[in-house]
């Protein structure tokens, strides 16, 4: 059995496949919907369309899915757990190319959990939360209503019915299919209520598709490992002399947390960029200043924390561009780089991207969220260690970690 996964920014799609990555399934991560003739069993591709329109980001679901569909394949489309981007649209897109979409965006493992068909941030109402009240203001977090408003018939499955329902889900979802249902929003609280709907559905003739976070990726246990595969392969450690970098582009609350958590804890040297000079780019009469003053740290081998700095009233619309131009500062040094870790979906494709990495081999995660991997085909031979993570995700030690763990590897190079 093949995967594919479709998600809406890098961050995401990297999380959603590391699950199957470390049961030893080779794993692509695809920065674009190009097709491919790489030997692996999960293809994860970025669309990267979370800040694009509906349709632009639907059609581009669409494209990415006819570029890579396989044969016996099974769709995943990646969400976000707290409802950002233009998801339902891009599930109703994909409705009539793979069926049923099975909608469980919960993530235990994250505070994440569905509950009577709502979306709850460690039991808080979805809509409570600072993260939706960004870039959502006073909307509704209504799951049923979004997939409903882009054209799909939606029904729920409670909890209690999900965990009454062993054996039963595949006769539930024929019913459901038979009624004209297109979306089935399934209630979850804990890993298992999330591993019984992923052994309940990975049957292959199922015409269904997941539409999930990475919690219930995680879960996708009974299709076996192939039967002989390779194992991962290893990051390959980098000369001594190169310096750890970790790029914080998100501005949530919980990455300020890691940031803050990184910098006690360690020796790295912050630098938080004004968000002035982001904007404007190379125009700035103060770029090249900044960039020869990154230059000149790195040159030295020192690790740096380099950070978007705040605006009194910070605009999630700009962050495409700021995350662009900070990849933009770091490019011309990146040779330098040793080990990269990226918080921010947006951030970690605007750096891969301006450094002409379009695929990554994972590796395997550092904790849940963070993704370790290298690039699957880097110019000159450079091949840094990556980490991948969601800006509004993990423990405050996440980033502490993450630069621990390719520290560690610059200093005791095989």
């Amino acid at each position: 059995m093949n995967m594919l996964i479709i998600a809406d920014d890098l961050s995401g799609a990297a999380d959603c496949a590391v699950g199957f990555a470390s049961l030893g399934w080779p794993t692509l991560v695809m920065l674009d919907a190009r097709p491919t003739q790489a030997q692996v069993q999960v293809i994860a591709v970025d669309t990267d369309s979370r800040r694009l329109d509906a349709a632009q980001a639907a059609q581009r679901s669409v494209a990415a899915f006819h570029a890579l569909a396989r044969p016996c394949q099974r769709l995943y489309k990646k969400i976000d757990s707290t409802l950002r981007g233009n998801w339902a649209a891009e599930v109703a897109a994909l409705h009539p190319l793979a069926g049923l979409a099975l909608v469980a965006p919960a993530f235990p493992e994250m505070g994440r959990t569905v509950r009577d068909g709502q979306v709850r941030v460690h039991g808080a109402p979805l809509e409570s939360t600072d993260t939706w009240r960004l870039e959502h203001a006073d909307a509704p977090a209504d799951m049923a209503r979004m997939l409903g408003d882009a054209g799909l018939r939606v029904e729920h499955c409670a909890l209690e019915q999900l965990r009454q329902s062993a054996g039963q889900l595949p006769r539930l979802i024929q019913s459901a299919q038979e009624r004209g249902v297109q979306a089935l929003i399934f209630d979850a609280e804990t890993p298992e209520d999330l591993r019984l709907l992923a052994r309940e559905t990975a049957q292959p003739e199922l015409r269904a598709f997941w539409v999930g976070s990475g919690g219930l990726a995680r879960q996708i246990r009974d299709v076996p490992p192939p039967s002989s595969t390779p194992a991962p392969s290893k990051a390959e450690p980098a000369p001594s002399q190169l310096a750890t970098v970790v790029l914080a582009g998100s501005l949530s609350a919980v990455a300020d947390r890691q940031c803050e958590e990184l910098q006690r804890r360690s020796d790295i040297l912050p630098l938080s960029l004004p968000p002035a000079v982001l904007r404007q780019g190379s125009d700035h009469p103060a770029w090249p200043e900044w960039q020869a003053q990154v230059g000149a740290l790195l040159e030295q081998g020192l690790d740096l924390l380099l950070r978007i700095g705040r605006d009194e009233q910070p605009d999630p619309a700009e962050g495409a561009l700021l995350s662009a131009n900070l990849a933009a500062l770091l490019k011309p040094h990146f040779h330098r780089v040793g080990g990269l870790v990226a918080t921010g979906g947006e951030t970690a494709r605007a750096m891969l991207g301006a450094v002409g990495i379009d695929g990554l081999q994972l590796v395997g995660e550092i904790e849940a969220g963070s993704v370790l991997s290298h690039p699957l085909a880097p110019s000159g031979g450079h091949r840094p260690g990556i980490v991948t993570k969601a800006g509004a995700f993990g423990s405050p030690e996440a980033l502490y970690r993450a630069w621990r763990h390719l520290h560690d590897a610059q200093q005791s190079p095989s």
